[in-house]
């Protein structure tokens, strides 16, 4: 009983003292891109909310930077807050979104139709503008990161097409994107000039490296400051502490590939057909996707995605 209690006080003596706090704000349902570009105004209002993590210190006027963080088709995982405990520990604010609690989805694997990509950027943007006016917060210097379906939101909320009909007051200072799903591949390749950087699997078959290499290199080669990691002989959610596994439900996206107009329309490669509703979504994937991806940890390549991770926010949010 001395040992357990031994034990306690010093987990308790190592964690930083954190101060949270439950922000609401108004975003919206966009279910696709091109809702956001053409029709944001037509959109019925949604209310969402989030965890903000504040690390105390003994200056009450102390802004600390921010990182906006959003989780995967999953919801929040305890690999997730494992990376905003480092954050914290940095001395780095951080906002868990929770686009789906607020909209009452637990879960969009096998679906991805209830929560979108195109309804959590807007989210991250309607967060971005009620935490820049937060007096513990630098306005200039908050970051976006997010898993999966949230690196998805973290790598398209830095589409030029996307931000300009949004027309945010502040920008993300840098978007860290954890094995995002590269299948759409924007006609536009414009994307924000501040930072984007991609972490992903080499045997990812949920989220295709492959696609997000190809993305990387023409955004690069058009000017776009991206680049991105490629672990070895790793899976999906390679950062999580567990062995990979099957999931029966989710989609294996490897022959999924679709371009996009610059009003957000969503076009399959071989056909060219518009992809502008859920029943179009699901019937386009019932043509390209299998089910049964693969996901779980490499350690190796969770230890140097965390490394990452906290030298990329270092460098973007602290120096």
């Amino acid at each position: 009983m001395k040992k357990l209690y031994a034990k306690i006080l010093i987990f308790l003596i190592i964690q930083p003292v954190i101060a949270q706090e439950k922000i609401a704000f108004d975003s919206a349902n966009p279910f696709n891109f091109r809702d956001v570009i053409v029709n944001l105004d037509k959109q019925e209002s949604q209310a969402v909310f989030g965890l903000l993590n504040i690390p105390e210190t003994s200056a009450e006027n102390t802004k600390f930077p921010l990182i906006i963080a959003f989780a995967g088709s999953k919801g929040w995982a305890e690999h997730h807050l494992e990376y905003i405990q480092m954050y914290n520990e940095m001395g780095i604010a951080t906002f868990e979104v929770k686009s789906f609690e607020s909209r009452n989805v637990t879960s969009t694997v096998g679906s991805q139709i209830s929560v979108t990509t195109a309804m959590m950027i807007l989210d991250s943007y309607k967060a971005l503008e009620v935490l820049s006016n937060h007096p513990r917060i630098n306005s200039k210097k908050i970051a976006i990161t997010g898993w999966s379906l949230g690196g998805g939101v973290a790598l398209y909320s830095g589409w030029e097409p996307l931000i300009q009909a949004i027309n945010p007051t502040n920008s993300f200072a840098a978007h860290l994107s954890f094995y995002p799903p590269c299948i759409v591949e924007p006609l536009d390749l414009n994307f924000t000039s501040s930072p984007i950087s991609i972490q992903i699997g080499e045997l990812d078959n949920w989220t295709p490296a492959d696609q997000c290499v190809e993305l990387v290199k023409k955004a690069s080669d058009s000017g776009s400051n991206i680049n991105i990691t490629v672990y070895r002989e790793s899976h999906h959610a390679f950062d999580r502490d567990s062995d990979p596994i099957i999931d029966p439900k989710g989609y294996i996206l490897t022959n999924c590939s679709y371009n996009m107009k610059d009003d957000g329309t969503i076009l399959t490669k071989r056909l060219n057909f518009p992809i502008r509703t859920p029943f179009l979504q699901k019937i386009s994937l019932a043509f390209c996707a299998k089910r049964g991806p693969v996901y779980g940890g490499n350690p190796e390549a969770r230890n140097a995605s965390f490394k990452f991770a906290k030298e990329f926010m270092r460098e973007h949010l602290l120096e």
